[in-house]
């Protein structure tokens, strides 16, 4: 038996794999204690076969968990006390930034505070150069003094970032070993380990985070492992990393930065997977994860998840840059639980503040008195009162109707108008966050399939994929807990980085072969330790490079494992022009390339990843009545209401309509459907 759980910012998800058969589950998500939501969640299953839970937990092998204990972590600042060390002369590389701004003309905004405040930054008398050779030797009487200064401050973890230190680590292996000698048991970062790769600040930052989420994470993992453990549990712990994959809790609790970007990172896993089953021809995937809080979304183009390095902590330029590999993903605060609310000017907002768990919407009863999106369907018809979350709870219509009544009132609007708005509001907000990831990368949204993902999605993925031209909308069984169920297929991985700095006009072979032996020597050892045991394992080569003068790289495929001669590079030099017209619509044959960063990644394939059928049971225990629902355009109808489990396979059926399964409601408007033969529900908007 395996299990998958994804903490929420208002659910906590979790799958359950049992002999081939999938079920699902929802419970609160706990902010003060996210691990009690988790254990609320294996209750229910447990609950759901009759066992106690040591007797369910008894059965596990594998146990994966997703969370946002990281990044919400670092967004309210609830991190340890964290100095960074780095090269004298050079205090104010986290201050500096890269200097960007959001607007190059805004001159008024403050620049952003650093995320190691400057009191805290310490410089270490060394300096290793360009060419890796030291140029000042590490002063050791000195830095005993600099940690004399450390313990005084009180400080709980360090990070290290000394200059080329990621093309010579010697000085930065001599600081770890003297600070285990000075400040023993105080975790630390070494930048070079983490994240070997020029740039200062982004070396920087990633350690400063790294190290600061250190006390933390462990006490976290340590938590939810023990917990496990004394229920009964006795398999693996894995966690959801940001790069879509998994890794032992352990090894995430020695770099959790990996995890800054948990949750969201399994939906386009999920994703693929599941049109994967529909259609054998790869095609673009946008992925619209809508939970409680927030809406993910997220791209497959051609069968492959893109990566970025520009994933930032909070608002881009002035939030905090992690500077390592993620799955890209775009994030707006938007989903069921999203405030609405007037401004001082009269304008309609919807999020990114959220009603949460607790007290929720107003419709939950909780005490909640402000309107949210949550409430705006119930007022409109989507959700069906007595029969919310597979009938185990009911809303109070008259809660949210009173919530709404004081928004319509500073609206001048009616009740119904009011909702309408707050749907349609929330629907664009989300369009927006869609068109963003996919214009840019030069994805035409209306030759996509859109994916509904997340327990909110059903209420307005139809008018989202309107919006965006789109024909085609997938929501798998498991959408109201796609990243879990991501989780449930995805493979061990992780990857390994090196800095070699040559141009191509110059190329060595012999020293690039070098330096991919050493990763493939890393990646192997990986999967002889945390990957024994895996049905496959496979590597992924790739280089970071650019035309000669540009300032930033692209992530190429390498050709060949080795350069064995001439056909070799010129194979590369021919995928890299490739890859740059794809992303930019250009290249420059004329130009040399530069190779900065070589990278091998390894995937060490735990199960097949294809997603198991769901045991759906039905929405209700009868027949549902048609009822009335409003458009967000302001038209009724009325829709008849069909149970997800109960539909026919490959029964084509109109709308307007209302699908209900005990976890999420899909509101279908004159749009065709289906359940395909893989349980998915599948929506056909005419041209």
């Amino acid at each position: 038996m395996w299990f998958a759980s994804d903490t929420g910012g208002t659910f906590t998800d979790l799958v359950v794999e049992d002999e081939g058969k999938w079920s699902s589950y929802k419970a609160p998500t706990v902010a003060a204690d996210p691990v009690r939501g988790v254990m609320d969640a294996l209750q229910l299953a447990a609950d759901d076969r009759g066992l106690s839970l040591d007797q369910l937990l008894g059965k596990g092998e594998v146990f994966i968990h997703a969370t946002t204990h990281a990044i919400n972590a670092v967004l309210t600042g609830n991190t340890a006390r964290t100095a960074l060390l780095t090269t004298a002369g050079h205090p104010d590389v986290l201050l500096l930034r890269e200097g960007g701004r959001p607007d190059p003309f805004d001159f008024l905004t403050p620049f952003p505070d650093p995320y190691i405040p400057r009191r805290l930054v310490f410089e270490v008398d060394e300096r290793i150069d360009a060419d890796a050779a030291v140029f000042r030797a590490l002063d050791e009487e000195s830095f005993a003094l600099t940690a004399a200064k450390l313990r005084d401050a009180e400080v709980e973890a360090v990070a290290v970032c000394l200059l080329w230190s990621v093309i010579n680590p010697v000085h930065e292996l001599r600081v770890g070993e003297l600070l285990d000698k000075y400040l023993p048991g105080v975790p630390y970062t070494l930048s070079h380990r983490l994240n070997p790769a020029p740039r200062e600040f982004r070396r920087a930052s990633a350690a400063a985070i790294d190290a600061s989420l250190k006390p933390m994470m462990t006490h976290y993992l340590g938590s939810l492992t023990n917990r496990l453990m004394d229920a009964g549990f006795g398999g693996r712990v894995l966690v959801v990393t940001s790069q879509g994959g998994v890794m032992d809790a352990a090894e995430v609790a020695l770099a959790p930065i990996h995890v800054v970007n948990s949750g969201p990172s399994m939906a386009p896993v999920a994703g693929r997977a599941y049109v994967g089953l529909e259609s054998d021809t790869p095609a673009d995937v946008v992925i619209a994860d809508t939970g409680g809080t927030t809406f993910d979304v997220s791209v497959v183009r051609d069968g492959r998840i893109p990566l970025t390095r520009e994933l930032w902590i909070g608002t881009p330029i002035v939030g905090h840059l992690t500077g390592f590999p993620s799955v890209d993903v775009r994030s707006v605060g938007a989903g069921g639980g999203s405030l609405a609310a007037v401004d001082a000017g009269g304008v309609l907002h919807v999020g990114p503040q959220s009603a949460g768990a607790y007290p929720g919407p107003a419709c939950y009863g909780r005490g909640g008195t402000k309107p949210t999106l949550t409430d705006a369907a119930v007022l409109l018809g989507y959700l069906d009162a007595d029969y919310f979350l597979g009938g185990t709870m009911s809303l109070d219509v008259p809660a949210a109707n009173a919530a709404m009544t004081i928004l319509a009132d500073e609206l001048g609007m009616s009740v119904a108008q009011t909702a309408a708005s707050v749907v349609e509001l929330a629907t664009e907000t989300m369009t927006q966050a869609i068109l963003d990831i996919t214009v840019k990368q030069g994805i035409d949204p209306a030759n996509a399939v859109l994916v509904g993902g997340g327990g909110a999605a059903g209420m307005n993925i139809v008018f989202i994929a309107r919006r965006l031209g789109c024909k085609t909308v997938v929501i798998p069984e498991t959408g109201a807990t796609l990243s879990a169920a991501g989780a449930l297929i995805s493979n061990l991985t992780t990857d390994y980085r090196r800095t070699g700095y040559m141009a191509l006009s110059q190329f060595s072979s012999e020293r690039a072969n070098v330096l991919i032996e050493g990763l493939e020597t890393q990646c192997q050892h990986f999967a002889d330790g945390p990957g024994a045991g895996a049905l496959s394992v496979t590597y992924a080569y790739t280089a970071e490079a650019r035309y000669a003068d540009q300032a930033w790289e692209i992530e190429v495929e390498l050709p060949t494992r080795r350069f064995n001669g001439p056909d070799d590079v010129a194979a590369f030099v021919n995928a890299f022009h490739r890859e740059h017209e794809r992303l930019y619509a250009f290249s420059d044959h004329g130009s040399d390339i530069e190779i900065v960063n070589w990278r091998v990644g390894v995937s060490c394939r735990l199960r097949e990843p294809q997603p198991e059928r769901l045991e759906m049971k039905a929405a209700r225990d009868r027949p549902a009545a048609p009822r009335n629902i409003i458009l967000p355009n302001g038209e009724a109808h009325e829709a008849l209401v069909y149970d997800w489990s109960l539909l026919p396979e490959g029964m084509v059926l109109n709308g307007p309509a209302v699908v209900e399964s005990p976890f999420t409601t899909v509101i279908i408007d004159k749009a065709r459907f289906q359940r395909s033969a893989a349980g998915s529900l599948i929506i056909e908007l005419e041209e």
